[in-house]
Parts: structure tokens; sequence; C-alpha cells
């Protein structure tokens, strides 16, 4: 199993690499993070007994352009390794940022 979600995150991270490639002249890629528990339909109502007890936590990471949506779930265990991934990845797409204008200081107080 371990190697199997092993090879799931390996796989997002090349998709990943791809979107990143895509639209590092134009666009943006989102990604979001968020608590994953492993359920697959909605939480019951207040009259219905809850009895879904979570293995291990986990983290669902969702990656899109607009238009390719990628997913991959993040368990436990794996989250050191794939997180040092990520890290990696990010600081080596980075460069296609545009940099943000700063206003000198001198026009601000010359206009005071």
């Amino acid at each position: 199993v371990e190697t199997a979600e092993a090879d799931l995150i390996c796989e997002f991270l090349t998709e990943l690499t791809r979107l990143f490639q895509k639209c590092r002249t134009i666009g943006s890629v989102v990604i979001t993070l968020k608590k994953y528990d492993g359920r697959t339909k909605p939480v019951p109502r207040k009259g219905h007994p809850e009895t879904y007890e979570p293995a291990d936590n986990k983290c669902l990471v969702r990656a899109s352009d607009g238009k390719t949506r990628i997913s991959t779930v993040v368990s436990s265990k794996e989250v050191i390794k794939f997180q040092m991934a990520y890290s990696n990845l990010l600081r080596a797409h980075m460069d296609g940022l545009k940099k943000k204008d700063k206003k000198s200081k001198s026009k601000k107080t010359k206009a005071t």
C-alpha cells in the first residue's frame, strides 16, 4: 500500500511540474491543501448517529490551472517526503513571478 501511495504522489508531482511549465509565461496555478478524513459521502445530519472513525490523518492536495485539475491524498507517513519534494518543486518554478513595482519614498515625502 505504501509503494502505491508513493507512486501516486510521484505522479502528482510530475503532473504539477507539467502544469507549472505550461503556465510559465501566461496563466496561473492554484494549489489547495486541506485535511482529508477518507470520506466519500457527506457527513450525516444531527438525527443520525455518526460511526465513522478515520484511520489516520491525511491531507488532500489539489492543483488546477483553470482547465486541468489534479489531486492526490498524502498520508501522515508520507508527509515529510512529500513536503520536501513539493518545496523543491516550488523553488524551481518560482522564477516566473513578476516583480511588484516599488514606489520610491522621495515621491511620498514631496507630496506631503
